[in-house]
């Protein structure tokens, strides 16, 4: 008895050993080229934000680390990125957090033109909200994130940033109006953030490395 329960205890060990093994080899493998994805992607979606004929240089590579918790809804620094064209600062994105999501934190990508403050365009880079419901913030899945393009954060206070349940001017979501709220939240506050500090963030050093 005692010798068969060795031999299987010996057989799971060795079984663990090899599935540790394999999944670590698979991230050695594979992590560059999930990284040179996650770049592609949000290359994509900056250019998506601000568009490539508001600007000729590599937005990514315009990167600084910006930390604010009250503006972008978290401890951690976030990417700042600038737009040029033609050496002139034609617009900017900042990447802000909705704390307050259904199901927890939605990252947001929002980009601004430089001079008028005004909204370019919004996506939303990870959320984990309710596939029907909530994920409509999602471009993949309803168009609603363009409502917020051409719209200027004018106060701190501005109460047209808010879903129109609540008085404001963004459509909410049937049987979801958490997410939505969360989103128009954290676009307003990030919004308003750059309006007030873009020149002291614009000359901030570039210095995001990897972030992404």
């Amino acid at each position: 008895m005692i010798e068969t329960i060795k031999k299987h205890g010996g057989i799971l060990a060795i079984a663990a050993l090899l599935s540790t093994a394999l999944v670590a080899v698979t991230h050695a493998l594979t992590e560059d080229t999930i990284k040179e994805q996650q770049q592609i992607q949000l290359s994509k979606a900056l250019n998506q934000v601000i568009p490539e004929d508001r600007h000729d240089n590599a937005l990514h590579q315009s990167c600084r680390l910006v930390e604010n918790k009250d503006a972008l809804g978290t401890d951690d620094a976030l990417p700042f990125y600038v737009a040029t064209l033609n050496g002139e600062v034609s617009a900017v994105a900042i990447q802000a957090i909705a704390p307050n999501g259904y199901n927890g934190a939605i990252k947001v990508l929002i980009g601004m033109d430089a001079t008028s403050h005004q909204v370019l365009g919004v996506r939303v880079l990870e959320h984990n909200e309710t596939p029907g419901l909530g994920d409509k913030v999602s471009l993949r899945v309803s168009d609603w994130i363009h409502s917020f393009s051409g719209k200027t954060v004018t106060s701190e206070g501005d109460a047209r940033w808010a879903v129109k349940k609540d008085g404001g001017q963004f459509d909410q979501f049937t049987g979801a109006t958490i997410t939505p709220r969360a989103v128009v939240g954290a676009v307003k506050k990030a919004a308003w953030f750059v309006s007030q500090r873009q020149e002291a963030l614009i000359n901030q050093p570039v210095n995001c490395g990897g972030a992404s």
